[in-house]
């Protein structure tokens, strides 16, 4: 998701034009870059730092430190996935638009770069629940470990319903401009109304498609320079999310807690557009300050590894877990005491540990290899997109956990990948 932007934003308060204006020569654009950043990171430290585990000698336990009363608010800006879209949704319009092949070709290389990195992680954690199995640990925390590896993935199942779809959305916001937004937020409007009213909360699953690309959407806009008062989509975002939650069924937290009868994530909830406006909005308005920070070498360093990060931070999150919480059996601290502020330097030290080598290991894999593509159809990049989009989503609903829905999904992914390369004749 690394990005060029070809003209700059216009003047705050000003309004940009409807048009695209001439290009300019290409130049990174660093506030992409930090939002990538800083969005993979903040997962990362999140979900290294909330858990609440204990093991009673089978069976691993785990609770959510964001749970206790309040501290809700938080995920308001910790809920970073939103700004993750927006990111992608700008590098998306820039890239398709400077595509010497075409939009199949275009999609086959996102494929590519999608795809690729997951082959590692599933030659690592097919294998490794029976491998741990035969050597003693219990099932449980195996099972739990293995399957939220898998959950991890929804992220890059849903992105992909975005890349795939960016050719189309790209025509429509330059023919509708913001009205494509407009009416993807009047469709999670609906669905909300439809799933609470009905009582179906299937229906919200609807939701995975009228937020995300309404947030991809306001990529484009960025994109192209015409994404003006920034100010005015903070304060309405975020007032709206506090209007939703007020008066409800919307719970505060931008993400799942254990026990709540409804999330705002899963599926995502208009309360969650909202967030995700305000966010975008206070990142837009911010950006004349992020620029000028003095992070270039971080970038440098941290931008061709956030794939890593992203794929791995759990599987490092669940080797400490199995030697302090399981084998040696220290449960950690209630959260907010003495104890957890004191053992939390170690507890994440352990963790950087174990995480700096799988970066060093799987890093090559944020590339796909230099393998020449074949002749790219909107039929091939469809199906090919079809069958990594259906792996990701098993393997998103089945996690790693011993059976066959891994092989599947794992099967479908490399032939969406073998698809992207020239096949031979007879």
């Amino acid at each position: 998701m690394t990005v060029l932007l070809d003209r700059p934003l216009p003047r705050a308060g000003a309004v940009a034009p409807d048009r695209p204006a001439r290009p300019r020569p290409a130049a990174r654009d660093p506030f992409l870059d930090l939002l990538r950043v800083f969005a993979i990171a903040l997962v990362v430290l999140q979900h290294w730092t909330i858990p609440v585990l204990s093991f009673d000698g089978a069976r691993l336990s785990t609770g959510n430190a964001l749970a206790a009363p309040g501290v809700w608010v938080i995920t308001w800006i910790s809920q970073v996935m939103p700004l993750v879209f927006f990111a992608g949704g700008a590098a998306n319009a820039i890239s398709l638009g400077r595509a010497a092949h075409g939009a199949p070709q275009w999609l086959f290389t996102r494929l590519r770069r999608l795809a690729w990195p997951l082959l590692p992680l599933a030659a690592v954690w097919i294998p490794l629940p029976q491998v741990l199995a035969s050597l003693g640990v219990p099932e449980q925390p195996l099972d739990v470990g293995a399957r939220l590896t898998g959950q991890l993935l929804w992220f890059l199942a849903v992105y992909l319903i975005a890349v795939t779809a960016t050719p189309w959305l790209l025509g429509l916001h330059r023919r509708y401009g913001a009205w494509v937004p407009v009416v993807l937020t009047a469709g999670a409007v609906l669905t909300d109304v439809l799933r609470f009213s009905t009582g179906l909360d299937a229906l919200g699953y609807l939701n995975i498609v009228f937020v995300w690309l309404a947030v991809h959407q306001l990529g484009f806009r960025y994109a192209d320079g015409r994404l003006s008062h920034p100010w005015a989509l903070a304060a309405g975002g975020f007032g709206a999310a506090a209007l939703l939650v007020w008066a409800g069924p919307y719970p505060g937290s931008m993400i799942g807690l254990p026990g709540a009868e409804v999330s705002n994530m899963a599926p995502p909830t208009l309360a969650m557009l909202a967030v995700a406006v305000g966010q975008i909005g206070l990142a837009v308005t911010l950006r004349p300050w992020l620029v000028r920070l003095p992070v270039g070498r971080l970038l440098a360093w941290a931008g061709p590894r956030v794939m890593t990060a992203y794929l791995w931070h759990m599987p490092a999150l669940f080797a400490v877990t199995g030697v302090v919480v399981v084998a040696l059996g220290l449960d950690t601290p209630a959260p907010g005491g003495l104890g957890w502020f004191a053992g939390w330097p170690l507890w994440f030290g352990a963790l950087c540990l174990v995480m700096w080598p799988l970066l060093r290991w799987f890093r090559r894999f944020e590339e796909p290899p230099a393998l020449p593509y074949g002749v790219a159809t909107w039929r091939g990049a469809l199906t090919s997109a079809a069958l990594v989009g259906g792996g990701l989503l098993t393997l998103t609903v089945a996690g790693f956990a011993p059976g066959g829905a891994p092989f599947l999904a794992i099967l479908a992914i490399l032939g969406g990948l073998l698809l992207t390369g020239p096949r031979t004749r007879a």
